[in-house]
């Protein structure tokens, strides 16, 4: 059964949700070892960024493969130009 865009979106969505969640927790847990103390906002900004660091490499790291198994996939087909 193939994923609708709808579904694709909600997954998409949630993966994101719940990584700024973890990124956010850790930080506020983790930074207190290292003798950083930053406010909340400033937490919730870094978590941003990196949240935001975390799709675009995310992105193009599935770019990538699915490129790869395209290519792989016209080869086997005998599809292949060369």
């Amino acid at each position: 059964m193939e994923q609708s865009r709808k579904g694709s979106l909600i997954e998409s969505g949630a993966n994101i949700a719940i990584g700024y969640s973890i990124a956010l927790v850790s930080q506020m847990a983790i930074f207190p070892m290292f003798g950083i103390s930053i406010t909340n906002a400033e937490h919730a900004t870094i978590g941003l960024f990196f949240t935001v660091i975390s799709l675009v490499r995310g992105y193009m790291v599935r770019r990538f493969f699915n490129k790869r198994l395209h290519n792989a996939a016209m080869r086997l087909s005998g599809s292949a130009r060369s």
